[in-house]
C-alpha cells in the first residue's frame, strides 16, 4: 500500500470513528435526559445506570454504522476534490480504479466490525438492555395466545389451553406421542407449572394412556387404556417460559448461531413467524456488502470538482442514501409479512444500488 493509499485510509477512518463518537454521544445525552426521571423514580444508582448504557452504545453504534459511513466518505472525497486533491492523484497516472482501492480496504476493515457487532456483540447487549427496559421502563408483557399447538419432538405433539406467564403456568395440558398417523400414548394434565430452582415443568393432577388405536374418547369401547396418573410429575419438555415471552424483535437479542437453531426449531414446530428470523440473519450477512455499496456510492457521487462547489453532489448522495434506507425498510417489511423470500429482502437493495452506483461511475469523469 502506498503513501496516497494510507493517507486516504487514514482520513476515512479517523472521520467514520470521529462522526460515531460525536452521534454516540449526542444519542447517549438525549437518551440520559429522556430517561432520567425513569431512573429516579425506580432509584437506580450510578453504577447500575451506567451498566445499562455499556449495553446501549453497542446497539447505537450498529445503527447508526450504514449512514455514518456514508456521511465519513462524502465529507473525506469532497474536501479532497474541493482542494484539487484528486485531480492531482489522477493527473499523476493513477486510475479512478487505483484510486478505490483505500476505500474498498476502508469498507472492509468498518464491515468485519459491522459484521461481529451485529453477530455477536450487539445481540448480547441488547438482551441485557431489553431486560433492564423490562423490568424499568415498560409495562409487564401478558401472553394472551389460546389453544397452542406445538411439535416438541418428531412425532410428539404438545398442546395448552392458555398459559399465564406471570405464574409461569399453563392450564388443560396434553402431550401426544405418534408413530405416523396412529396415536400412541397421550399424557393430560389440569395444569403444569414451571420450577424456577429444577428448571423442569410439573404436571397437576395428571394422566397417562396407552392407546393401541386411533384415540377416541367420545367413541364407546375406545381402545385406550389408564397406565398411570398422580399429583404432581416433574418433566422435561422442548419449551421453556421464554417461549412464551414477548416475540416483538426478539431477534435482536440473537446470536447468528442462536438465530440458526431458533429459526430451525420454529420450522421444526411449524410455527408462524420465522420470516422474521430469517430476514434478520440475511440483513446481517448482506450488511458488510452493504457497506461496499454506501462506500461506493459516496465516492462516485462527491468525488467531481465543480465550480459551484460539491454541495449538489453531497445532496444527491443523500438523497440516495436515504432512498437506499427507504426502499430497504419496505423490502424488509415485504419479506416479514411472507410476500418476497428472506434472501431477495436482504440482497435486493444493495444489487439494485450497486447498478445505480455503477451507471454514476459510468457517467464520472476519470
Amino acid at each position: 500500500m502506498k503513501i496516497i493509499d494510507r493517507y486516504i485510509l487514514k482520513k476515512i477512518l479517523s472521520t467514520f470513528f470521529f462522526v460515531v463518537l460525536i452521534l454516540m454521544a449526542i444519542i447517549t445525552v438525549i437518551d440520559i435526559t429522556e430517561k432520567m426521571d425513569k431512573f429516579a423514580k425506580n432509584h437506580l444508582d450510578n453504577i447500575t445506570v451506567l451498566g445499562y448504557y455499556l449495553d446501549f452504545l453497542p446497539w447505537v453504534m450498529g445503527l447508526i454504522t450504514p449512514i455514518t459511513v456514508f456521511i465519513a466518505i462524502i465529507y473525506v472525497t469532497s474536501r479532497m476534490a474541493g482542494h484539487t486533491e484528486i485531480i492531482a492523484i489522477l493527473g499523476s497516472g493513477v486510475s479512478f480504479r487505483r484510486l478505490l482501492l483505500p476505500y474498498f480496504v476502508a469498507s472492509m476493515v468498518i464491515g468485519s466490525i459491522s459484521f461481529i457487532l451485529n453477530g455477536w456483540i450487539i445481540p448480547k447487549a441488547t438482551k441485557s438492555r431489553l431486560a433492564f427496559e423490562l423490568q424499568y421502563f415498560n409495562n409487564r408483557y401478558y401472553f394472551e395466545a389460546r389453544n397452542i399447538h406445538l411439535q416438541v419432538s418428531p412425532n410428539v405433539y404438545l398442546f395448552i389451553q392458555n398459559y399465564n406467564n406471570v405464574s409461569n403456568t399453563g392450564y388443560q395440558f396434553s402431550l401426544e406421542r405418534f408413530n405416523k398417523n396412529e396415536l400412541l400414548e397421550k399424557t393430560t394434565a389440569d395444569l403444569i407449572k414451571w420450577d424456577s430452582a429444577k428448571q423442569k415443568w410439573t404436571l397437576h393432577y395428571w394422566k397417562m394412556k396407552k392407546v393401541s388405536g386411533i384415540f377416541n374418547d367420545s367413541v364407546s369401547g375406545n381402545l385406550s387404556q389408564l397406565l398411570k396418573s398422580g399429583d404432581a410429575l416433574d418433566t422435561t419438555l422442548a419449551i421453556s417460559p421464554k417461549d412464551f415471552e414477548a416475540q416483538e424483535r426478539s431477534y435482536d437479542g440473537m446470536t447468528i448461531p442462536e438465530l440458526n437453531d431458533h429459526i430451525q426449531k420454529l420450522k421444526f414446530r411449524g410455527a408462524s413467524g420465522v420470516q422474521m428470523y430469517e430476514v434478520d440473519k440475511q440483513i446481517r450477512f448482506a450488511s458488510p456488502f452493504t457497506t461496499f455499496v454506501l462506500v461506493f456510492m459516496g465516492v462516485v457521487v462527491s468525488s467531481r470538482k465543480s465550480r459551484g462547489g460539491t454541495g449538489l453532489q453531497i445532496a444527491l448522495g443523500f438523497v440516495l442514501a436515504f432512498i437506499f434506507i427507504l426502499f430497504f425498510m419496505l423490502s424488509r417489511t415485504f419479506a416479514e409479512a411472507g410476500e418476497i423470500p428472506p434472501l431477495v429482502a436482504a440482497w435486493i437493495p444493495n444489487l439494485i444500488f450497486s447498478f445505480i452506483s455503477g451507471v454514476l461511475y459510468y457517467f464520472t469523469p476519470r
